[in-house]
């Protein structure tokens, strides 16, 4: 039923902050932007992930982090964290091995989302089974 990940998207009261921070952290620029909006593409898969202003959030949306946690498979977590945390994010859920293989920690960032980073072993050997 559900085939994968398409679009995690982030709210935020000031667009052009997060577009500048997103753009310093990933390292690319938005693939496509329309007013209120930007969308990133990144890593093996080529996921998207979108900044929109907070305007358009659905009524009753409340501020601040939620309840999930999408995390991102990184080579190396705590030189990860390390880099968001210099950045200006916040510590949200500290550095944890969950079990071999896998790492995981997770931050706010400067607009209030939870941005989730994991060693994820099985991640790895998924991608070895591509041709």
């Amino acid at each position: 039923m559900l085939r994968g990940l398409t679009t995690v998207s982030f709210w935020t009261t000031d667009l052009p902050a997060a577009k500048e921070w997103y753009t310093e952290l990933l390292g690319v620029e938005p693939y496509f932007e329309r007013p209120g909006y930007a969308e990133f593409r990144i890593g093996d898969h080529q996921h998207e992930l979108g900044l929109i202003d907070s305007r358009y959030a659905p009524a009753g949306a409340e501020a601040g982090p939620g309840g999930a946690i999408v995390y991102w498979h990184v080579d190396d977590v705590p030189a990860t964290l390390e880099r968001l945390l210099s950045l200006g994010a916040k510590e949200y859920e500290p550095l944890m091995e969950r079990g071999p293989g896998f790492v995981t920690a997770s931050v706010t960032d400067p607009f209030g989302n939870v941005l989730g980073v994991m060693y994820n072993r099985h991640y790895l050997d998924m991608l070895g089974t591509r041709p």
